[in-house]
């Protein structure tokens, strides 16, 4: 097959099997990416009831909302963040660079003993995927900066005017920046997450990977922005059946009990977890098999 003729939608299915036939690959993807997630969500976690002991609902209108009246539950809302917001800010300003600190480090080594596993020729270059992760972080931190501001100026525009909020086009404009950026990511962020195979597979450095990784060639580029587009459908349709099923119990909550319904937000979430990594992996895997078509046979015949 000629690498014109080879598709990315086509090989991910392919990808998806192999995958699912190797569950030792899934599990040391999730095991590095729990292993910074875990301690991150406790942190979080007691933070954010140390912040509802000083400042608890009921102080803020929280309790008061409803949404059988969504222009008061936004104003009440918006309020209760006005009272959140400071010692919000105070637990990112230190918990935040500790935590991009620890995850750059983690999924640096991480990354490379799945890809290791995955190609047990390649090296172990943990100083290079900290570097590229780093990039990648950032590049993800700038995205995400621009997607709250433009939210920001969806509230401002639709509910801080004084006037009457129009919830219908704040939630428009909401949903379509929202999806806009998501789309946004997924095309641009493919060099940086090509760029560490570069590294272990061609035995470059961070910096010299990421300038290779734009000069790839348009056949070769392309491929890897499909692949990066399908994954990320996927993980949207992920998203939303995990919500379909949080929902599921609640008509029935009278019934079985506020318990039964947080164990079955428990389960989807960790499903939702467990499956975004084992897709993660797919991607990496669907990465290296074009590496492979377009630029393996000049690399294997000199190793």
């Amino acid at each position: 097959m000629s690498t014109q003729q080879v598709r990315g939608t086509q090989s991910a299915v392919a990808q998806m099997g192999w995958v699912f036939t190797r569950p030792s690959l899934t599990a040391l993807e999730v095991g590095w990416r729990w292993l910074i997630g875990a301690p991150l969500f406790l942190a979080c976690w007691n933070e954010g009831r140390k912040i509802l002991a000083a400042l608890p609902p009921s102080a803020t209108g929280l309790e008061q909302v409803t949404l059988q009246d969504p222009w008061s539950a936004a104003v009440r809302l918006a309020d209760a963040w006005d009272l959140y917001r400071p010692p919000v800010v105070h637990v990112l300003s230190w918990l935040a660079p500790l935590a991009a600190v620890a995850w750059v480090v983690v999924s640096g080594v991480g990354r490379n003993v799945v890809m290791k596993r995955l190609e047990p020729g390649v090296g172990f270059r943990p100083v290079s995927m900290i570097v590229l992760q780093a990039t990648w972080l950032g590049l993800l931190g700038l995205t995400g900066w621009a997607w709250y501001r433009s939210i920001g100026w969806a509230a401002v525009t639709h509910i801080g005017t004084g006037a009457e909020p129009d919830l219908v086009g704040y939630a428009m404009w909401a949903i379509f920046l929202t999806l806009g950026f998501f789309t946004l990511w997924a095309l641009v962020n493919w060099p940086i997450a090509v760029a560490p195979l570069l590294v272990l597979l061609e035995g470059r450095s961070g910096w010299s990977a990421l300038r290779e990784a734009v000069r790839l060639g348009r056949s070769f580029s392309g491929k890897l922005v499909e692949i990066n587009l399908v994954m990320g459908i996927v993980k949207l349709a992920l998203l939303v059946l995990a919500m379909v099923f949080s929902s599921v119990l609640i008509p029935f909550i009278d019934q079985i009990g506020a318990g039964a319904l947080h164990l079955e937000w428990v389960v989807v979430s960790l499903f939702y977890f467990i499956a975004s990594d084992y897709f993660h992996v797919v991607r990496l895997k669907g990465f290296v098999e074009f590496w492979r078509t377009f630029r393996g046979a000049d690399f294997l015949s000199n190793s």
